[in-house]
């Protein structure tokens, strides 16, 4: 059997929009962008969304945005130590400094309890990450933001989905940022918005993607702006608005194509969330025959987990290493990823800061004993057990424990009177 990492939901809403695009010739970034912006925010509970050209860009924008309310270049930006390399790098590309902060091992997300530490007079934001979907501690963050004039951006690049007592990802702070990649659950191939409830923020980011344009009319922002626009020369006759430059800024703007994606995403994606948290779940509640050799993340009673992939760490009792069990996987046909790394001090790229290995403890841990696979929208129950046994397989081989897959099946049979299978 072959279990593929991600897939991508191509309807045909999106062959029909992107056969009009095409007719059209209209490419660049327009109505159809536009159109995506509205439903996403829509379905993230915020008042505005912007589209950018990836995930990164989304972070960077996001926080180049606070240059216009009083930030610096060299500010400082607090993030996990543990997360995929683009949250640093945005950081970096946006102009700031990344500060790290040490993560829970449990949750994999930043450590509330070791943030204050790193707060100086220079420190501007905390961007929190919510690691292969599940939220961080949110309240914990925020109250320290408040306390200390901070802004909070949410990274919420795999959270699609999820929810923190009640309220959607990409809500919980200043702004929220997405990836829109193409293994993701919503996904417009590469991509990725910013999700805000301030207008003032979306404005900005608006003449961010656009190198920093001064122009923000509808017109404009839809690119249609031609003689026809009323503001074009209001910065005098001479001088027209649209090649006028207010702030550095990025080239990052979605194009039309991308956004036909996004729009047959958004019609099904409450299918697909459920499919992939259906499988996520189940999984989740699986695992627990695998401790002490294994673990994953765990739901709490106050969110749900955006289902984006299922991660696994070695545990010290484990007696096997990371490349064994991976071998294993992708022998049996279990595409595999690894669970990134400390950024600070497993990323060469960022060896001039001078971080040295044992500073973040639990991010290297993670980094050196982590992996994840897939939980999509194609698979079902049959998928699910086939992974199952074959985890069950590897660890009674290296452990000598029959046990286990017995219990496992047990256990499994159980619960299949509680949880529905995904057809």
């Amino acid at each position: 059997m072959r279990i593929p990492f991600g897939t991508i939901a191509v309807t045909e809403k999106t062959k029909k929009l992107i056969t009009e695009i095409l007719r059209t010739n209209r490419l660049s970034s327009g109505k159809y962008v536009r159109q995506f912006e509205k439903e996403f925010a829509k379905l993230t509970g915020t008042r505005e969304a912007v589209a950018v050209s990836t995930g990164t860009d989304a972070d960077a924008l996001a926080l180049a945005v606070l240059y216009d309310f009083g930030a610096q270049r060299g500010d400082e930006i607090i993030i996990p130590a543990l997360s995929f390399v683009s949250t640093g790098n945005a950081v970096l590309q946006a102009g700031f400094t990344p500060v790290f902060v040490d993560v829970d091992r449990k949750t994999m997300n930043i450590d509330p309890k070791k943030i204050k530490e790193k707060i100086t007079n220079r420190t501007r934001a905390i961007m929190p990450v919510h690691l292969m979907g599940k939220p961080a501690d949110m309240d914990a963050v925020n109250r320290i933001a408040t306390r200390h004039r901070l802004f909070v951006v949410e990274d919420a690049a795999e959270a699609h989905g999820a929810t923190y007592k009640g309220k959607n990802a990409g809500s919980l702070a200043d702004m929220g940022a997405f990836s829109l990649y193409v293994a993701h659950i919503i996904s417009t191939v590469e991509g990725g918005i910013v999700t805000t409830n301030r207008s003032d923020f979306a404005e900005v980011l608006r003449s961010l993607r656009s190198h920093g344009r001064a122009c923000k009319c509808e017109s404009c922002v839809l690119n249609r702006a031609s003689s026809y626009c009323p503001r074009r020369f209001s910065y005098g006759e001479s001088t027209d608005i649209r090649f006028i430059f207010e702030r550095i800024g990025f080239s990052a703007k979605m194009n039309e194509l991308e956004a036909a994606v996004g729009i047959g995403n958004l019609d099904v994606y409450r299918k697909i969330l459920n499919r992939r948290r259906r499988n996520l779940y189940y999984l989740m509640d699986q695992f627990k025959q695998f401790k002490p050799y294994l673990v994953t993340i765990e739901k709490e009673p106050h969110e749900e987990i955006g289902p984006h992939a299922l991660p696994m760490i070695i545990q010290e009792e484990a007696g096997f290493t990371r490349n064994q069990f991976v071998g294993h996987l992708e022998a049996n046909g279990i595409d595999t990823r690894t669970l990134f790394s400390s950024m600070p001090t497993q990323c060469a790229g960022f060896k001039y800061l001078g971080h040295a290995l044992g500073d973040y403890p639990n991010a290297e841990y993670i980094g050196e004993q982590g992996i994840h696979i897939g939980v999509h929208q194609n698979l079902g129950r049959k998928e699910c057990d086939y992974i199952l046994n074959v985890l069950s397989d590897f660890i009674s081989k290296h452990k000598g424990s029959p046990f286990v897959k017995t219990t496992l099946r047990n256990q499994r049979s159980a619960s299949r009177h509680t949880i529905r299978g995904a057809k």
